[in-house]
């Protein structure tokens, strides 16, 4: 294993605690939503329990790997915005239209942070800087990679609890039941968590999640899931 990676995992070296919880939080709800999409059409016995585990891990398979792809092109984005700026600034005709640049792209994000004078004097430091820097290349890199990877374990991680029920009971309905339970039960963990980098309610956070996955169910049985 690489240095980069030695002693620590890569998803939280990777993914921040609000990207980490947003990937389980997806991942819990594609499950959710697949499920009970399949469980409408599921056939009885083994054959439908099958075709339940198949729905979940086959739907949180191809999240995982669209989300990933989508960490990658968002992480390529970044990079380009950062060339964008760099080089608007470096091709400026002169030091006051570079510090104009500088100034409208991101002095806007400190205004709730600092004092005006503050905020100048940090333009001026950030101008001075991207003045003389190189602007990064836009290809993929290997920790888009990594990120991504983090992206896809995650979603698919999310599922596997709820998978078990799939794994031990042979009525479909019952199966998809306890799997709801779990999920459900899982939505108001990550709602709970989540609530400690929202600065918000933890007990709040996790009924609304909850709420949203009740909301599904309660669809489902009402079209006859």
């Amino acid at each position: 294993m690489s240095d980069e990676l030695r002693g620590e995992h890569f998803v939280e070296r990777y993914l921040d605690p609000a990207s980490r919880l947003g990937e389980i939080l997806f991942g819990l709800i594609m499950a959710l939503a697949a499920t009970l999409t399949a469980g409408l059409s599921a056939t009885q016995g083994r054959a439908g329990v099958r075709q339940l585990l198949q729905t979940a891990l086959g739907c949180n398979i191809a999240w995982g790997i669209i989300d990933g792809i989508m960490y990658v092109m968002n992480c390529m984005t970044a990079r380009a915005e950062k060339a964008r700026l760099i080089e608007a600034i470096q091709q400026a005709p002169d030091a006051r239209t570079a510090l104009d640049i500088v100034r409208s792209d991101i002095e806007p994000r400190f205004e709730t942070l600092t004092e005006a004078e503050d905020r100048e004097a940090l333009c001026r430091s950030i101008l001075a800087y991207l003045a003389r820097a190189e602007a990064p290349r836009t290809n993929v890199t290997r920790d888009d990679l990594y990120g991504a990877l983090g992206c896809f374990w995650l979603v698919f991680m999310a599922c596997l609890p709820v998978a078990v029920p799939f794994l031990i009971f042979s009525d479909p309905t019952r199966a998809l039941r306890i799997s709801n339970a779990l999920l459900i039960a899982m939505l108001f963990i990550v709602g709970h968590k989540w609530a400690q980098y929202a600065h918000t309610s933890r007990l709040v956070a996790g009924l609304v999640m909850v709420g949203i996955g009740l909301a599904l169910v309660g669809v489902a049985v009402a079209l006859g899931g």
